[in-house]
């Protein structure tokens, strides 16, 4: 790998940053504090993934309007999704950069559907996994959530790895989803999907470093990009490779690596 470090070297770096980041007060200035508000799993579930699809941004405004859009839920999203009349979705009332309120009742929609339907978001990610990874599970994912009568706006608000997208946000939330860890940042409530299918959520922070590191060599932040740093990061941990998340994009956001 590149910059003159060996792979051990480089795993042993970005293991030791891994360690420095992922602690408890990463939380306080991330988005993910927002499902860290909820205990059961269905809370953590909705609120993690309406948090995540409109993690772009200034990170001050994603917690505001996640925290916005929790409250619009009653603090209650499973049983605001579940229980909630057609009326009371279409009242409710949301604006962060391009998502708006058609994108989010159709989103509040569409999860009271897939909930009743499915139980959960983890049984369509896990029924979907192909050659060791979660790629083809988020491009299932997509196709399912836009079946029935969508406004065709709101399609870009979840990305697909097959037409090219680093799907930074649903990687994410797959991240928080499923590593397990004893640090309490990310929540590992899913176990039926494996920590080492994950991606690492590629970003302009977090490509930056890897390209630096010598872990990346292709420019765009895209779908190929997240393939070859998948690779990379696999052979330093192949059980828990998106827990380098914490490494790129710590050295990236605070040490401005």
């Amino acid at each position: 790998m590149g910059n003159g470090l060996s792979n051990n070297e480089l795993k042993e770096f970005l293991d030791s940053k891994y360690v420095q980041y992922n602690q408890r007060k990463f939380i306080e200035s991330d988005p993910i504090q927002v499902p860290h508000t909820f205990t059961s799993k269905e809370d953590i579930e909705i609120s993690s993934f309406l948090t995540a699809t409109i993690a772009w941004g200034q990170r001050k405004t994603i917690i505001k309007n996640s925290f916005k859009m929790m409250d619009l839920l009653d603090n209650s999203p499973h049983d605001y999704i579940i229980n909630s009349t057609e009326k009371e979705i279409n009242k409710l009332s949301i604006k962060h950069r391009t998502f708006n309120e058609i994108d989010f009742r159709y989103f509040i929609k569409r999860l009271k559907d897939i909930y009743n339907d499915y139980g959960n978001l983890e049984n369509i990610f896990f029924d979907n996994i192909k050659d060791n990874s979660i790629h083809n599970s988020i491009h299932c994912f997509k196709s399912l959530f836009f079946q029935k009568d969508y406004p065709l706006r709101t399609t870009k608000h979840i990305s697909d790895p097959l037409k090219g997208s680093a799907c930074k946000r649903l990687n994410m939330f797959l991240r928080w989803m499923v590593r397990k860890d004893s640090n309490g940042v990310d929540f590992g409530i899913w176990n039926k999907v494996s920590p080492s299918y994950l991606s690492c959520p590629l970003d302009v922070h977090s490509g930056r470093v890897a390209r630096k590191l010598g872990l990346l060599k292709r420019n765009q932040n895209d779908h190929k990009a997240v393939i070859e740093l998948d690779n990379k990061l696999r052979i330093l941990d192949s059980n828990d490779p998106a827990k380098y998340d914490f490494s790129l994009f710590g050295l990236g956001v605070f040490e401005g690596f």
